[in-house]
């Protein structure tokens, strides 16, 4: 016989709340995230940068029957275009059947991540060695970054309008690169640096070649043959690297973490995994009531501005040409559009728990992170959602049956950080940040649950194909 709860057990179910973890909400789920992480860890080894990326995406969107956008043709609902803005950013649509001046469903999540960026002039011998100068890309721990494989990616632009792809350390045949760090027995006076400082900015010098040209009578003999093997696999010249996009990003490959397999170890996963969960919930929309757009950005982790960054209006043109080519008000369009900015937060790490907050912060395996606000000392540099707004995604979420939580990245005076919200909001339309929550965020290997993946997939999804 089941015993009757008291008035303070029933009092306490009707008032109180908490987040629980998925895998004791939807236990059926643990095994339905697998072959989906699966897919997503494949995805992530073949797509280390914005561009690869982007291309990725173009070649399941046309398997999928997306077609190129073309601002004059008038389209139907079902029908599925993509927009490629320069190789490094793009949008996908399925046409819903309500009025555009309706509103849309907006997807946002960015593709670039923390690496190391070649300089203009980067090769340079010393010491009998050949090595890169490279300049930061986004908020690293430097040290983090010494010491551990390394693999080059990108691309060489030509006069002719050209451009030849660059990857090497990435297959097991390939070879390695690496920025090297002092051994402990000569590292003393390195160890008086504070951790930020332990390695500067200007030590981030990548190993790449030891072997001299054969000539002796030339000078920088170990940087000419390593030009050498350049330009004899990729035809390029030391002037090539000047009209160059070249990344150094960690060689390791996304891999299950943890005895249970429940956890994805790799690069990028800030913020590629809320990227391909969006896609494949545009790819799985079929015959939406709203209008979807599903939009790549770059830049994001530099302040997104440039012309592939969502600090420039090359989405909201995109906007703009919906609108036009079905005769709607745009203004119209963007006041009834809803966006989330899909970008990932930090999950607690018990090893570290002094930054956070405990009653507001996120946990691994809890689900998606609903983040009302981000920004920092003072909510400087955030859009901060409506009551209303938040009223409307929760409530999505909950009548879709997806488990989700909200957190804060860290306490008030802790430090903060932003995403691409604001720049949405900018234009007057409601926005709120919801994303997976991530352990060594930043790191060349961050840490994401299988679960978290999942449901990020099943929000999106929701949301795409909500008609309240």
């Amino acid at each position: 016989m089941e015993k009757q709860k008291t008035a303070g057990q029933q009092l306490a179910e009707t008032l109180l709340f908490d987040y629980q973890h998925v895998a004791d909400t939807k236990p059926d789920a643990v095994q339905e995230c697998t072959a989906f992480c699966e897919d997503y860890k494949a995805f992530m080894n073949a797509a280390k940068t914005e561009r690869e990326f982007v291309c990725e995406a173009v070649a399941l969107l046309k398997a999928a029957g997306y077609t190129e956008y073309e601002p004059a043709k008038a389209y139907k609902p079902g029908d599925k275009v993509y927009f490629n803005n320069r190789g490094k950013a793009l949008m996908m649509t399925t046409f819903g059947t309500a009025p555009l001046e309706e509103g849309v469903h907006i997807n946002i999540a960015h593709i670039d991540s923390p690496r190391l960026d070649l300089k203009a002039r980067p090769l340079y011998e010393d010491s009998e060695l050949a090595l890169f100068k490279t300049h930061y890309y986004g908020g690293i721990r430097k040290y983090q970054w010494t010491a551990i494989p390394l693999a080059i990616h990108g691309v060489f632009a030509k006069a002719d309008g050209t451009v030849q792809p660059f990857v090497i350390g990435e297959e097991e045949t390939d070879p390695v690169f690496c920025v090297t760090d002092l051994l402990p027995h000569l590292g003393h006076e390195q160890d008086k640096r504070t951790l930020g400082g332990g390695i500067k900015g200007e030590e981030l010098n990548v190993l790449v070649g030891s072997l001299p040209y054969e000539d002796k009578e030339l000078k920088d003999r170990v940087k000419l043959f390593t030009l050498k093997l350049l330009n004899e696999k990729y035809g390029i010249t030391e002037k090539d690297f000047v009209c160059a996009e070249i990344e150094v990003v960690p060689a390791n490959r996304a891999r299950d973490l943890g005895f249970d397999r429940s956890m994805i170890g790799a690069y990028g996963h800030d913020d590629k995994v809320c990227a391909y969960t969006a896609m494949r919930a545009e790819l799985d929309t079929k015959q939406p009531k709203y209008t979807t757009v599903t939009c790549f950005a770059d830049k994001e982790e530099i302040g997104s501005d440039g012309n592939t960054g969502l600090n420039s209006a090359f989405l909201f043109h995109y906007l703009q040409f919906l609108a036009e080519g079905a005769g709607a008000d745009y203004k119209k369009l963007i006041a009834h559009a809803r966006c989330l900015s899909a970008d990932v937060n930090a999950a607690l790490d018990p090893t570290f728990p002094s930054v956070n907050e405990k009653n507001n912060v996120a946990h691994l395996g809890r689900g998606v992170v609903v983040t009302k606000y981000t920004g920092s000392g003072g909510k400087y540099g955030t859009s901060d959602a409506s009551a209303e707004t938040m009223a409307y995604f929760t409530g999505m979420l909950d009548r879709h049956n997806v488990c989700w939580q909200t957190g804060e990245l860290g306490k008030v005076d802790a430090g903060g950080g932003g995403t691409v919200a604001k720049y949405v909001a900018n234009q007057n339309i409601d926005v709120v940040d919801i994303g997976v929550p991530l352990l060594s965020m930043h790191s060349p290997f961050e840490v994401a649950s299988k679960l978290d993946v999942y449901m990020c997939y099943q929000a999106f999804f929701a949301f795409l194909t909500d008609e309240y």
